[in-house]
């Protein structure tokens, strides 16, 4: 019934305009859309991130979007650290080699946007 339709990440946050600055020239992703005057729809290769303001923005505390990035993820974040990104690290998960995880063939990285929402990159 699904499988063939599209799906998008929805990150809820406090500040649409201080999100719209993290998203866009953070983290590169290039706005497709703004919907009723407050709803960002970003392109991020095929599928679509919703950022949208709520009430209940900050109370995740699980990953909220994750990109497969491939070999590209120590550049994607050697760039990310020069814009003042902080990365999380968690126990248990690999071993950590600067700020990425390292299990077996997998590298992993995790990050919070302004609003304390968990983001996630792997070279999956």
């Amino acid at each position: 019934m699904l499988k063939d339709k599209p799906c998008a990440a929805n990150i809820a946050v406090t500040d649409i305009a201080r999100a719209r600055t993290f998203y866009e020239s953070t983290l590169g992703l290039e706005l497709e859309r703004e919907v009723m005057g407050s709803v960002l729809v970003f392109k991020s290769g095929g599928t679509s991130l919703i950022v949208y303001p709520s009430e209940f923005a900050a109370t995740n505390k699980a990953t909220s979007a994750s990109w497969s990035v491939g070999d590209d993820i120590e550049e994607i974040v050697a760039n990310l650290k020069a814009k003042g990104v902080a990365f999380e690290h968690y126990e248990g998960i690999g071993t950590l080699d600067g700020d990425i995880h390292v299990a077996g063939p997998m590298k992993m990285v995790w990050l919070k946007d302004p609003d304390g929402n968990i983001l996630h990159f792997n070279n999956g």
